[in-house]
């Protein structure tokens, strides 16, 4: 299959997202970086933030979330500054604060209800003229349970069959105004035609819900669905429902792997493979010459504080670890299969020891760096070549930027990676239009077909 048959290839070229969390992704951002540890929850951060991205023509800002601290003791708080603000408030404000570039939030199926979340992304797509986007995730984390008044975490399978019927509710909940139910007539006093307006009337395994929607059809008909799972059943899920899909991979034949993997499935599903972006993680550290860069790098991961984030390297990788063990020698076999909280990731942590000696400590810091996603050290363009390499390959339609450190790091890479990259051709000088729709080169969907069921 050639680059372009597995890619999405338009006029606008490539995709660029820039992740936003906290104050970097580096797990000692807050310790070296100019934002400052309170950054996290300062929504002019974000405001700035969101502004640079704009600035370099990026596609969206996105939010990860969680419903839930870190940790059944919190513990890992005593050494990171992890409290996040919820994305659909604070999207509505950076709406406000920026006029093109997309705004896309997470989101939980297994936390949440549809008519409510339905409601609330209609509303954040209506505020922000259609810039929104969903991260449609499950939630790994078994500590969110409590909550919400449960007394178990779903199993992973469980979590994604009550996905399937919830995007069935939003969908069709999103599809119950028509775009010409709204008249607006003044001169005969008919706001809308009432009997276009239609009830859903969902009765299914996991939800009872009767609709309509009390928000009109979302501008982007609606809000770009994005999906993050690298599990069997979250590419599954993916193919069926997925317009943008975010995952996290250490090269390009993996990513190409991958991308073959989940188009099959979009194709199986009866979609264009061509209609859905592949999207990997980038963590790029920059410097103006190797030596700074690396330099750079050094700094940022001699900082980390290796039993600060030991509990979460633990649950991942599903062996119990202490600071007594930062020094123990970790082989490849040593891990089970499928392991921890997020088995996907913890293939990926298996592909970073690479049949390699590493010490736990060591391990740690790898994984502090960029969380088992694609980090590149060096100058400029050589970011902008790994990022044309993955593109021209078909390995991916672009990447999420994820700089180690805010505010810097996005401002180095829209100043001097994508200039490189426009120099080449590869992305965009300016918007060619309005919406995330327009930005991700995606139709507008016709209305939900509210005779389809999920699958129970």
């Amino acid at each position: 299959m050639s680059a372009t048959s597995r890619g999405t290839r338009g006029t606008r070229g490539l995709h660029l997202n820039a992740f936003l969390q906290f104050v970097g992704h580096h797990e000692a951002a807050w310790r070296v970086g100019r934002a400052g540890p309170h950054a996290g929850w300062d929504v002019a951060h974000y405001r700035h933030l969101a502004r640079v991205a704009e600035r370099g023509r990026m596609d969206a800002v996105f939010f990860g979330d969680s419903p839930a601290a870190y940790g059944s003791d919190h513990s890992e708080l005593a050494h990171r500054p992890l409290a996040r603000l919820d994305p659909t408030v604070l999207l509505s404000d950076l709406g406000a604060s920026t006029s093109n570039i997309g705004l896309i939030a997470t989101a939980s199926t297994t936390y949440t209800e549809p008519y409510e979340l339905a409601r609330r992304l209609a509303s954040l797509d209506h505020v922000t003229g259609g810039r929104s986007g969903w991260n449609i995730v499950t939630t790994s984390s078994a500590h969110a349970a409590r909550n919400f008044g449960l007394d178990g975490h779903p199993d992973h399978a469980t979590r994604y069959e009550r996905a399937a019927e919830f995007l069935e509710v939003a969908l069709a909940l999103w599809g119950s105004w028509p775009v010409d139910a709204v008249l607006a007539d003044r001169v005969r006093g008919r706001f809308a035609d009432a009997d276009r307006i239609r009830a859903i009337d969902h009765v299914g395994a996991r939800f009872r819900v009767a609709g309509p929607l009390n928000v009109p059809r979302p501008p982007q008909g609606h809000p770009v669905l994005v999906q993050a799972g690298s599990s069997a059943d979250g590419i599954a899920f993916a193919g069926r429902y997925a317009e943008a899909v975010f995952t996290a991979r250490l090269n390009a034949e993996g990513a190409e792997a991958f991308a073959d993997r989940l188009r099959a499935e979009v194709a199986a599903a009866g979609r264009d493979p061509r209609g859905v972006l592949i999207l990997p993680g980038l963590v790029p550290v920059l410097g103006g010459t190797e030596a700074e860069a690396r330099a750079a790098k050094r700094r940022l991961d001699e900082a980390v504080v290796p039993g600060s984030i030991l509990p979460a390297v633990s649950r991942l990788l599903g062996i119990p670890l202490t600071e007594a063990d930062l020094d123990r020698t970790l082989l490849p076999g040593d891990l089970p299969d499928g392991a921890g909280e997020r088995g996907s990731r913890s293939a990926l942590v298996q592909e970073l020891l690479g049949g390699a000696r590493f010490t736990v400590g060591e391990l740690v810091v790898r994984y502090a760096a960029g969380r088992a996603h694609l980090e590149v050290t060096g100058t400029p363009e050589q970011v902008a070549d790994v990022i044309e390499d993955w593109y021209l390959r078909g390995a991916a339609d672009g990447f999420n930027i994820m700089p180690p450190v805010f505010p810097e790091g996005l401002e180095d890479f829209v100043d001097h990676v994508i200039p490189i990259l426009r120099r080449r051709g590869l992305f965009r000088t300016d918007y060619e239009g309005t919406t995330l729709r327009d930005h991700y080169g995606l139709p507008v969907p016709e209305p939900h077909d509210t005779s389809r069921k999920a699958p129970r």
